[in-house]
């Protein structure tokens, strides 16, 4: 058979490989800690994420929890203290299943206000089909503070900016501490004005969800014991999709939601997207 002349390869279809994406808040050493170890790191290893963002991860002089995971899952790891508790070290992490090529963080504001320092972690993922800018952080989380979170997104947001290469978009996961219709969480979904001019996010929840899409869930008695409402305040976003639908979610769940031979993981539930790469 003779290929017509002119004729080009059909390279033009959706990319249909997935990257898989998990972000959750694993509550520092609170409430029964090495019972929850146990069902944190059961939790992760049934998920099989290829890309995780962890929050409120503990670390001392001699190691830190995101070391930890990461030699359990036979990850790759950069973590990062923003603050002290007690004299244990407080921070975010990044666990990638492919190497780590570059990493950087930023300090978020609010200290002044609050005593609380927070930050940011980036970290460009040497992954299998390309570079991956992969993103985590964790918001200052009082009800009375989103003047404070709007400054750290816009920071976050800046700092996204400035490490976004390749052909996929950014990947902004964490602990955002606020509801998908406050002004700091629109700000990054093009709601209202941008948080860095020309940067808009997609929410996996609001893409690929189906339901209320709970993280801070009464049904968890860790929750319930601090007399809030539920909330959906953890969040997995992805820049504008790129070439043949590099970035596009197209499936999320929430995961950590229900108790690991008897002991909830953690008073977050996680939340897993899969997007296309």
């Amino acid at each position: 058979m003779t290929t017509p002349k002119g004729f080009k390869p059909n390279n033009s279809g959706p990319v249909e490989t997935r990257l898989s994406v998990l972000s959750w808040n694993i509550w520092w050493q609170f409430g029964p800690w090495q019972e929850r170890a146990a069902a944190i790191e059961a939790s992760l290893l049934a998920t099989d994420a290829d890309v995780i963002a962890l929050q409120e991860v503990w670390g001392d002089s001699g190691e830190n929890y995101g070391e930890i995971l990461a030699k359990k899952l036979r990850f790759h790891c950069f973590h990062v203290e923003c603050m002290t508790m007690n004299g244990v070290g407080f921070g975010n992490a990044i666990l990638s299943r492919w190497p780590i090529a570059e990493t950087k963080v930023v300090t978020l504001s609010g200290k002044t206000e609050t005593g609380e320092t927070r930050n940011a972690l980036y970290a460009r993922i040497d992954g299998p089909r390309g570079p991956i800018d992969f993103f985590c952080t964790h918001l200052n989380w009082r009800y009375e503070q989103s003047h404070i979170r709007q400054e750290q997104v816009r920071e976050v947001a800046e700092f996204v900016k400035a490490n976004t290469a390749g052909k996929m978009p950014p990947i902004l996961c964490g602990d955002f501490n606020a509801v998908s219709m406050s002004d700091e969480i629109r700000m990054l979904t093009g709601l209202t004005t941008a948080a860095a001019k020309g940067l808009a996010f997609h929410d996996a929840w609001t893409v690929a969800g189906k339901g209320e899409g709970l993280t801070w869930d009464n049904r968890n008695p860790f929750v319930a014991a601090e007399f809030e409402p539920d909330r959906r305040i953890d969040y997995i976003f992805a820049g504008h999709p790129k070439a043949r639908g590099r970035g596009y979610i197209t499936d999320v769940e929430i995961i950590g939601n229900a108790p690991v031979d008897g002991i909830w993981p953690s008073d977050h539930f996680g939340v897993m997207a899969k997007i296309r790469y």
